[in-house]
């Protein structure tokens, strides 16, 4: 069988005051689009963990302290070919030194046929 991915789902959390203003950029960039829809995502509320060292800027939190914060995860989908340019967006606009980002291979539903 030969596959060919040409869409992925991009994951991040995001502090809650901020998801708004990703998801638009994102979308700005035609990521979320399905079929005959834009802005198509998912947001799910979840609790981060994370520990600056003493080299690190921390949006939030302190240096050396474990931290637990309220963050949600954006899931939306993009084109292969857009990957590229809506991470360098993300990275851009997101108020972590480091965001989490996962990219996930989607396959085609045709697969399966």
């Amino acid at each position: 069988m030969n596959i060919t991915i040409n869409k992925v789902k991009i994951i991040v959390t995001i502090p809650p005051e901020n998801v708004n203003f990703i998801r638009e950029e994102l979308c700005k960039l035609e990521a979320g689009k399905i079929g005959d829809y834009t802005h198509c995502t998912t947001t799910t509320k979840c609790i981060g963990t994370f520990k600056p060292n003493n080299n690190a800027s921390p949006y939030i939190g302190e240096k050396n302290n474990l931290e637990y914060v309220e963050e949600e995860k954006l899931e939306i989908i993009c084109n292969i070919n857009q990957v590229k340019k809506v991470i360098s967006k993300l990275r851009k606009i997101h108020p972590y030194e480091e965001p989490e980002i996962d990219i996930i291979p989607l396959l085609d539903e045709s697969l399966f046929n």
